[in-house]
């Protein structure tokens, strides 16, 4: 078996992606970017692909595999921890996030 598979049923695990979409006009790209590291650094084996989606309006939205799983305009600015609890419990729920957890 290779990494790219699954060890109990030999077929290649299902795509994880994870976007995070972001207002150019309110220069949010830094924020999205910085949480775009944290969630790769966390989930590097588990996630597919990362992207980050230019937007407007104030919109700064991370989803995975389609499903928002944060909106500013509903939740704030969200801290990292949050969002990486919202992106395990869908791509790895088994996973410890150790001290980010406590």
């Amino acid at each position: 078996m290779t990494d790219s598979t699954d060890a109990a049923t030999g077929t290649p695990p299902a795509p994880r992606r994870v976007s995070i979409e972001y207002c150019t006009q309110c220069r949010w790209l830094p924020r999205a970017a910085w949480l775009a590291q944290e969630l790769l650094t966390t989930f590097e084996a588990e996630l597919t692909e990362l992207s980050l989606r230019p937007g407007t309006g104030g919109v700064f939205v991370v989803r995975v595999d389609d499903e928002v799983v944060w909106d500013r305009r509903e939740q704030g600015f969200p801290e990292p921890t949050a969002v990486k609890k919202l992106v395990r419990d869908r791509v790895a729920p088994g996973k410890t996030l150790g001290h980010s957890e406590r």
